[in-house]
């Protein structure tokens, strides 16, 4: 298990590739990611501007440095479901010419209800798709009209449907708790009613106020009519008490699934391992550098076309030891496994042991901080530090501030909870 966390080696090649489709009917009230709307009408098969995009895709995959066969392959957004079969076809087809795919593949799908059709979904099936990521986010009609989904629950029940239909191998519910007008009571019945429907996979997260969208110039966190803060804690309790009673494993603090349902790709993340991205606003980790594309369609195509001059070559510095130790702790303590701290060591020197146990002292002795390897809660070198489910997860941003300041040079301290 220790090794599954250590930090990559720069010269250890990407297994892993996202692909960023960023097109939407419309923009969600609080979504910030970069994407392009396109209206209820067009889909990919009738767009020409999507049509483009999937050829400068094809031109980014096309230009970079070939490399091992891929384990995992996700389709994000945006809504890739707008993306009909043959253009889904094209992407796999360049992403299979340049690097392979290791036998067993996981290619999952972001998709959304009412975006597809059965027989969308069979030729995805037929082109080696094994997973589909479905945006439900709540399934009370009201709450979606009040986010601004195009979706209502009846194209949520036809679509989990069509799932079971093409027995597909895995798939995953997307659901947001704290949204406007949501109360315990409706968060509960949205999670009684994803259990019921039997997903192997339920990611739930909880609603952020990101800047500049128009949830952020309505509302303001913890006023109606968002849930209280206090509110938001009990649905996140609520969540793991009923999903874990249920025979999920929360294995991330916003991810649930049944015993081999995990998302591996996402765990790629997690784990601070390497992997392509591509596509606007899409970011890679390669080689130890992590680069970001531009976040509109004009500017990342002018990308590519540098990125192509310059042989498939980034210029972006490579990522510090220091911020190595400092994504490592911060992703892979959303583990449930958390983090071993003996791969660290060679990037941090054998200070961390002494760093770590003085600034996890507080959160150890409040019962959010596990330690694994050692009976009397004492940190080593042998140890894996994880955090307790749910307080420790609820507290992660309080937790992780911490170490952020007691790892980073000046001043090196730990402010006390």
């Amino acid at each position: 298990m220790a090794a599954s966390h250590s930090p990559c080696l720069r010269t250890c090649p990407p297994k892993a590739a996202y692909v960023h489709i960023p097109f939407c009917r419309r923009r969600c009230f609080y979504c910030d990611f970069p994407i392009s709307v396109m209206g209820d009408s067009r889909r990919g098969e009738t767009s020409r501007t999507v049509r483009q995009y999937v050829a400068w895709l094809q031109r980014e995959i096309a230009a970079t440095p070939p490399g091992p066969p891929l384990r995992t392959i996700f389709f994000g957004g945006g809504t890739p479901s707008l993306l009909d079969g043959s253009q889904l076809a094209m992407l796999l087809r360049s992403l299979r010419c340049r690097f392979g795919v290791e036998p067993g593949v996981e290619i999952s799908v972001e998709m959304d209800p009412g975006t597809f059709t059965l027989e969308q979904l069979q030729h995805y099936r037929q082109l080696g798709v094994t997973r589909v990521s479905l945006g439900v986010q709540s399934f009370q009609n009201e709450q979606l009209q009040a986010c601004g989904r195009t979706h209502r629950r009846a194209q949520i029940e036809q679509a989990i449907g069509w799932l079971q239909a093409v027995n597909l191998p895995s798939w995953s519910l997307d659901l947001i708790s704290g949204l406007p007008g949501q109360t315990l009571a409706s968060w509960q019945e949205t999670l009684t009613e994803a259990i019921a429907h039997g997903s192997p996979h339920l990611s739930v997260y909880d609603l952020t106020l990101e800047p500049g969208t128009a949830f952020d110039r309505w509302y303001r966190p913890g006023q109606g009519p968002l849930p209280s803060d206090e509110t938001t804690a009990a649905m996140y309790r609520l969540t793991q008490q009923l999903l874990v009673a249920a025979g999920y494993q929360h294995y991330e603090i916003s991810n649930y699934a049944q015993p081999g349902h995990s998302c591996r790709h996402n765990r790629v993340y997690w784990q601070n391992r390497p992997y392509y991205g591509f596509g606007m606003g899409a970011t890679s980790y390669v080689h130890g550098q992590r680069v970001s594309r531009p976040r509109t369609r004009r500017q990342y195509y002018g990308w590519v076309e540098q990125y192509e001059a310059q042989g498939g070559r980034h210029k972006e510095p490579l990522t510090s030891r220091q911020d190595q130790v400092l994504e490592t702790l911060m992703l892979g303590l959303r583990l449930a496994e958390g983090v071993a701290i003996a791969p660290l060591i060679p990037l941090a020197g054998t200070s961390l042991v002494s760093i770590l146990a003085r600034c996890l002292r507080p959160y150890i002795d409040k019962g959010w901080v596990l330690i694994d390897g050692d009976k009397d809660d004492t940190i080593t070198a042998d140890s894996r530090i994880r955090l307790r489910d749910p307080e420790g997860f609820l507290m992660s941003n309080t937790i992780l501030t911490a170490l952020f300041a007691a790892l980073t040079p000046a001043p090196q301290s730990c402010p006390q909870s």
